[in-house]
């Protein structure tokens, strides 16, 4: 990291001669600034849609695996799931519809029915319940792959598999952040 004036990294955090402490999990929880991501970090923020939603393990280390995307691919991911799930996500409760959840049988039910930006985590037992679910929604669309759309939604699938196998492994909380 750089040399700034009146910072100083402190076992991978950085102070800024207040109070104030930005911890690795910190800085991978709360989008910050860009202005402070180049100057301090020494990188810039991603152009385009920049305020977005990041699914990451509970354990405070920021070379875990996660997946992130923009709130409105967030939605364009779930619409996807609840598609593969055999409903659509715009007639349920919340969404828009009237539709109540306990009408639809899913496992992915903690992940399609929860808020974007609050809620509570994904405990490891839902992690793993979710899975297998997963699991067999990339097997069925591995053919599908020529459809950049497809090939979006596949990898999304993938990474989010990748996060909620490490929570299962380390028995950590999957962080809505």
């Amino acid at each position: 990291m750089p040399k700034q004036p009146g910072l100083s990294p402190v076992n991978g955090a950085i102070q800024d001669g207040s109070d104030t402490v930005i911890t690795p999990a910190t800085r991978r929880s709360f989008q910050l600034p860009a202005p402070f991501l180049t100057s301090i970090l020494g990188y810039e923020q991603p152009r385009g849609d920049k305020v977005g939603l990041m699914l990451f393990p509970g354990d405070d280390d920021v070379a875990s695996p996660d997946v992130s995307w923009s709130y409105t691919g967030f939605s364009m991911f779930r619409k996807w799931l609840a598609q593969a799930e055999g409903f659509t996500l715009t007639e349920m409760n919340g969404f828009g519809g009237e539709r109540q959840w306990r009408s639809v049988s899913t496992t992915l039910a903690p992940l399609l029915n929860h808020p974007d930006d609050d809620g509570p985590d994904l405990t490891p037992a839902q992690c793993a319940t979710m899975l297998p679910r997963l699991e067999a929604i990339l097997d069925q669309r591995q053919s599908d792959d020529s459809d950049p759309v497809i090939r979006r939604r596949i990898e999304d699938v993938r990474q989010l598999i990748t996060v909620l196998r490490f929570c299962v492994d380390e028995d950590v909380q999957c962080i809505f952040g």
